[in-house]
């Protein structure tokens, strides 16, 4: 017989999301099994924010050194400035910061921290009761944190071609020739400009539009940009089946508007989006119900088994390790304080890492006239700040969607360091702020920041032309 452990709490997935609830519940004395059958960390960390910012960071070293002459810096080589590239050692500086983050997400630290774990695949045999290997749990509340894996499309000979995702690009540790990219989301476009960057041929393929969660006025910013550096994006362009083209050589054969063709490249990498990670929970056991997209939840992150919560990419909806952790937290608010949490979407801010960024938080433009009868669109651009003068980082722009009192309800940035500056604004979003508090705080100068203190204040500008705010200053001139 398995021998039967019944803690307070047992969290499926060692990921960013199960090991926050693991480690805020174990800080407060709670009785925690943690289960991750792979690397403990989950994708982020090994798969995909850590090394993929690794790897951009090393494509921002190369393009500087292309760039230096025009701040009178000569790269050497006889004003070559085009760097030279040891694709190992990009490998190596990838793996040295998952290496280095990763004792803060290991075994042995989460079991110093009183959390019972154990390496072995999870599955739920009824409602209440999971098996592990040889270990029984019944606990009093599971929380499902099992995230999520690389979309495989149904393309026409995939099965008989060698293809890279997420989960294998970052073990390379020789520079493609030429690579293809399948899909132009942030995953995609983030590794296409980085490989690019490093030396390597690319080419995009969309079957709709690049970067088409975004707002197209910022969008378009960002990809005029990555054209601008070479890389080939391909929209509307469908593709109907891959083969082996001699000596490893991969062909994509396409289909758009302009007819047929197709295309040869040395490595494929699929970049078309996430699935949901339930395969082989026996979730149908414990009367949990759910889609290939992910559990069905509550706005409590509740399954359909009152006795179970999904977090993170499991859960569906919007994919990104911060939202894991935002999960997190409603749930320990839940179990351990049985306070009522749920979850905000609009509060949530998203940033794609290409150069430059592309950042966003709560409504578009296009979701917020459908939403709201009177809106009002607020712009400021890069070039019009110092200090992106100063850095020649002049492409971009800020965007704040507002009501008609002035409430912000939604921001997109593109531009340099998008991700920072978005933080001022996710707390505006979360806080209900308005464009006068923006317009109130002092920003230190020069910053980029200050774009979008600029922006803001444009809300006032129609006010300084209006006769009546005009006759108010005129009167009180009078008295001296």
């Amino acid at each position: 017989m398995p021998e039967i452990l019944k803690p307070d709490i047992c969290v499926i997935g060692g990921g960013s999301g199960g090991l926050v609830v693991a480690s805020v519940a174990a800080s407060f004395g709670v009785d925690v099994i943690l289960i991750e059958k792979g690397k403990m960390g989950g994708d982020c960390l090994n798969y995909g924010c850590v090394p993929s910012k690794a790897l951009i960071a090393t494509g921002k070293h190369a393009q500087s050194m292309r760039e230096a002459p025009k701040f009178g810096v000569n790269a050497g080589n006889g004003g070559d400035v085009e760097p030279e590239i040891n694709f190992r050692k990009v490998h190596d500086h990838v793996q040295g910061v998952i290496e280095t983050i990763a004792p803060m997400d290991s075994v042995e630290r989460f079991e110093s921290l009183g959390v019972t774990v154990i390496q072995e695949h999870a599955r739920f045999v009824d409602k209440k009761t999971i098996i592990a290997g040889d270990v029984k749990i019944k606990p009093r509340r599971i929380v499902v944190a099992t995230g999520s894996s690389a979309f495989i499309p149904p393309i026409p000979g995939l099965d008989d071609v060698e293809y890279e995702t997420n989960e294998t690009i970052f073990e390379r540790t020789k520079k493609p020739a030429h690579l293809i990219v399948i899909g132009a989301g942030p995953i995609g476009l983030e590794m296409a400009q980085a490989h690019s960057r490093l030396g390597a041929k690319v080419t995009v393929i969309e079957g709709y539009r690049a970067l088409g969660g975004d707002d197209p006025e910022l969008a378009a910013i960002v990809l005029d940009k990555i054209r601008g550096e070479g890389v080939a994006i391909r929209e509307a362009t469908k593709v109907t089946r891959v083969e082996k083209s001699g000596n490893s050589k991969i062909r994509v054969h396409l289909e758009s508007d302009d007819g047929s063709e197709q295309i040869d490249g040395d490595t494929l990498l699929l970049a078309t989006g996430r699935a949901a990670t339930v395969d082989g929970l026996g979730l149908e056991k414990a009367r949990v119900e759910y889609t290939r997209k992910g559990i069905k939840v509550n706005k409590s992150m509740r399954t359909t088994n009152r006795k179970v919560y999904a977090i993170g990419d499991v859960a569906g909806g919007l994919q990104f390790t911060h939202v894991a952790g935002y999960h997190a937290g409603l749930v320990i608010r839940a179990i351990l304080f049985r306070m009522k949490a749920q979850e905000n979407t609009h509060i949530i801010p998203w940033c794609t890492y290409t150069d430059p960024e592309l950042a966003h938080i709560g409504h578009t433009e296009e979701t917020a006239r459908e939403e709201f009868k009177d809106i009002t669109i607020l712009r400021w651009p890069y070039a019009e700040n110092d200090r992106a003068q100063a850095e020649k980082k002049t492409t971009g722009l800020v965007k704040i969607i507002t009501r008609k009192n002035g409430k912000i309800e939604g921001v997109s940035i593109a531009g340099a360091m998008a991700g920072e500056m978005m933080n001022m604004w996710a707390l505006a979003i979360s806080q209900e702020l308005k464009v006068k508090d923006i317009a109130a705080y002092v920003s230190p100068y020069p910053t980029m920041s200050e774009i979008g203190k600029r922006a803001a204040t444009t809300f006032y500008a129609p006010s300084t032309k209006k006769p009546f705010v005009r006759g108010v200053v005129r009167f009180l001139r009078g008295f001296g």
